[in-house]
């Protein structure tokens, strides 16, 4: 929870307004009551004092779901009634939970003395204004975490953080993340604009019959089987050759943060080209095909016989 509170919790007068936020990111609306001297033990809501917890009575503020975060402004002089001066507690449930029934919630708790009012003297300083902080990215929809904290997707923007240097992430599945620190001055936006670039992904290519010669967008990538790595994510030309068979072009779609497969079958140039390959010697093709025809010859006789 934060706002005007410190370390010792928050000090006001009776009648001031306090306004309050905070971060919950578990759901869409948080459950706010008040504790404190001579109030019911499981509390009260903090916009009607008559409004027991645990008969139901909370204040319900929504969550925003752009960045988790919570806002509400508790004037202390429009309460249904009117509280004593003295220390009370605000509980902020992520759920319609009392006091009595918190073993299974989330909450956070801070402090608020109310004091009575009192003649005074008071100076005007300029208020000081939060820095704020807007993260954009390509692409888009990408996790921004703040000192190692998760706070939302790009575009994200908030003023709910303090003065002073802090560790940016901006990261994607499948790509390299974005880490860099950034020094937020009180009165100034700092704007990040983040370019994530796609991690190297990997081809597998198998082919029938093996030992194919394979280029990779006009550049040999070795022979069948084999895993070409470090392919940018996209699409890419596969080319497959083998003597004696008709070649393979292809186009590859790598995604990021996969690894792509392809099977080829390669086609023969004519019935004899998976046993005679383009380059066999002349005297060797002469021998096989003799013996071919032979055997064509033989098989002719026997069945005329």
């Amino acid at each position: 929870m934060t706002g005007t509170a410190s370390a010792q919790g928050i000090h006001a007068y009776l009648g001031d307004t306090i306004p309050l936020s905070g971060y919950s990111p578990t759901s869409p609306w948080v459950y706010l009551f008040l504790t404190g001297p001579n109030l019911p033990a499981n509390g009260v809501a903090l916009d009607n004092i008559n409004l027991r917890a645990d008969e139901g009575g909370f204040t319900k503020v929504a969550v925003d779901g752009g960045n988790d975060m919570w806002t509400y402004k508790w004037g202390t002089n429009s309460l249904g009634g009117r509280l004593d001066a003295g220390t009370y507690t605000i509980w902020v449930v992520d759920g319609p939970n009392d006091l009595s029934n918190l073993a299974n919630a989330d909450y956070a708790t801070i402090s608020v003395t109310l004091s009575s009012p009192a003649l005074s003297i008071e100076t005007h300083e300029t208020p000081v204004v939060p820095p704020s902080l807007e993260v954009g990215s390509i692409p888009d929809d990408s996790s921004v975490s703040v000192d190692g904290q998760y706070l939302g997707k790009t575009t994200y923007t908030t003023d709910y953080l303090g003065a002073g240097t802090h560790t940016i992430t901006v990261s994607r599945f499948g790509y390299v993340p974005y880490i860099t620190n950034a020094s937020l001055v009180n009165g100034m936006t700092t704007v990040i604009n983040a370019t994530l670039p796609a991690e190297p992904e990997a081809l597998m290519i198998t082919t029938i019959p093996p030992g194919a010669v394979i280029t990779v967008d006009g550049k040999n990538a070795g022979t069948s089987p084999a895993t070409i790595p470090d392919l940018a994510p996209g699409n890419h030309t596969v080319s497959v050759t083998k003597d004696g068979y008709n070649p393979s072009v292809q186009q590859v779609a790598i995604t990021p943060g996969l690894t792509g497969r392809l099977a080829v079958t390669l086609t023969p140039l004519s019935p004899l080209a998976a046993v005679l390959p383009l380059n066999t010697p002349w005297p060797v093709a002469g021998t096989l095909l003799g013996l071919c025809a032979a055997v064509l010859a033989l098989a002719y006789c026997r069945q005329r016989s």
